[in-house]
């Protein structure tokens, strides 16, 4: 009769040092070989990270530098992980953290660690829908599981043990290994996971450069690490050349995307043989001025070649009409004065209320050229002298791009503890050219956001 093959499970739990994604080390780890049945083997060991442990991650754990200062490092401890979870599955509470920790410790090494997983979490949420929460220890609470030592691996890996065997007995229809097994196959080169490490999950701009040094891609994103990953893994031509000569990713954190444009903007300029990538903008049309006979003022939209002071520019007529009916209706402006109505008296917005009446006359000019003003003050740069300031790259830190005279100047970080002065900002600006491709990436900003933080500046 044949014997029925045994599935085998590496049962883990990894604490780190905490820090930034791919940055991370770990500290401690626990793995218990489980056959289905009982444990048959155990390795648990503090590891020593070789870098400092966050503060909080010290106050969570309990686990100090002092502590892991003498442990093995994870090299000394490497061929042990790769033994005892050979020919298993990993099963973790949260198993991507825990996978993903390992093989970033493994590439540092030089070693592709491959292993398929089964996530706890993911398990108990299908075989246990009822309960209300599925962190590991309201589970164990509410499972009667036996939990000491938590945020401890060998605590939490032991309870992670009897939850599972729980899971398994639960699991009457047998889907455990059709339907919760993940594979884990890299398809990278370990060459490109190794660049891939320490890439942060934040905004900013990234560099590409081949193995001599030559620049091959720089771009923006949201997430750098997730869109270098793209290049990586997509099968687009672009890519396809990317990935065969790139050598070093570079990157540079922004804090916001604006600066992240602007900063994008300036160097794809001053690098010629990259600007094939992105197609060039033009700002055909703009927004202008006039007083009509009566003393109003009057905005329009209109091509950018025959305006003498464009107020700001736009890639299309669309564009500059939707800013400027969006002027309109939060200054309370003219509707007639502004091109969007041809009434002969009064405009539809006088009859709701959102007109004072300056199309027929009836509102003093003085009164309602203020509203213009203001309303040209919020959404162009010209004439202007001010800082637009929003979040830091980090909680304790403002990002600021100073405007001047209507032309940008640059953009700086600036600490919380500093009091925002013109002589500050000189000291800390990162110079920027001022251009219609960047001015336009300001205005827009600021029609899109016009709770932004405007600071007029003095010297």
């Amino acid at each position: 009769m044949p014997i029925k093959k045994v599935d085998l499970y590496a049962i883990l739990d990894i604490e780190t040092t905490g820090g930034k994604m791919g940055e991370e080390a770990i500290t401690e780890i626990a793995i218990y070989r489980f056959d289905g049945r009982e444990v048959t083997d155990r390795f648990i060991s503090l590891i020593n990270p070789e870098r400092k442990i966050d503060d909080f991650v010290v106050r969570l754990t309990g686990i100090s530098n002092k502590m892991v200062r003498q442990a093995p490092k994870f090299y000394e401890v490497a061929k042990r992980i790769v033994e005892i979870t050979e020919g298993c599955i990993l099963v973790a509470h949260n198993a991507a953290f825990d996978y993903r920790i390992l093989c970033l410790e493994f590439r540092r090494l030089g070693f592709d660690y491959q292993r398929s997983t089964i996530c706890t979490v993911e398990m108990s949420q299908r075989l246990l829908p009822d309960e209300p929460s599925y962190s590991l220890g309201k589970l164990a609470r509410s499972l009667g599981i036996p939990l000491s030592d938590r945020h401890r691996a060998n605590g939490d890996a032991m309870a992670t043990v009897h939850l599972f065997k729980l899971l398994l007995d639960k699991d009457t229809q047998k889907v455990a290994l059709s339907e919760f097994v993940k594979q884990n196959l890299s398809t990278l080169p370990i060459h490109l996971l190794s660049l891939l490490d320490g890439l942060p999950n934040q905004l900013g701009v990234y560099y590409l450069y081949d193995k001599a040094g030559k620049l091959l891609l720089l771009s923006k994103s949201k997430n750098i690490y997730k869109r270098v990953n793209e290049h990586f893994t997509s099968e687009g031509k672009r890519d396809l050349f990317l990935r065969k000569h790139v050598g070093k990713v570079m990157y540079e954190l922004t804090g916001t995307l604006l600066i992240a444009s602007l900063k994008e903007a300036e160097e794809l300029q001053a690098q010629a043989s990259l600007s094939k990538y992105k197609k060039k903008k033009t700002y055909p049309f703009a927004l202008v001025c006039h007083k009509n006979k009566t003393g109003y003022l009057c905005l329009s939209v209109m091509l950018r070649a025959g305006a003498k002071q464009p107020l700001a520019i736009f890639e299309s007529k669309e564009e500059g009409l939707n800013m400027l009916f969006e002027m309109t209706e939060r200054y309370e402006l003219c509707t007639k004065l502004n091109g969007f109505s041809q009434a002969r008296t009064y405009c539809y917005n006088h009859s709701i209320g959102k007109c004072a009446g300056a199309c027929m006359g009836d509102e003093a000019v003085e009164t309602y050229n203020q509203r213009v003003e203001e309303a040209l003050a919020h959404y162009s740069l010209v004439g202007r002298t001010f800082v637009l300031m929003d979040k830091g790259r980090t909680v304790h830190e403002k990002s600021v791009i100073l405007i001047e005279d209507g032309s940008i100047k640059g953009y700086a970080f600036i600490s919380l503890n500093y009091q925002l002065s013109k002589p500050i900002l000189e000291r800390h600006l990162t110079p920027l050219t001022h251009n219609a491709e960047m001015a336009h990436l300001v205005e827009h900003y600021l029609r899109t956001h016009p709770l932004a933080k405007q600071i007029e500046i003095k010297d």
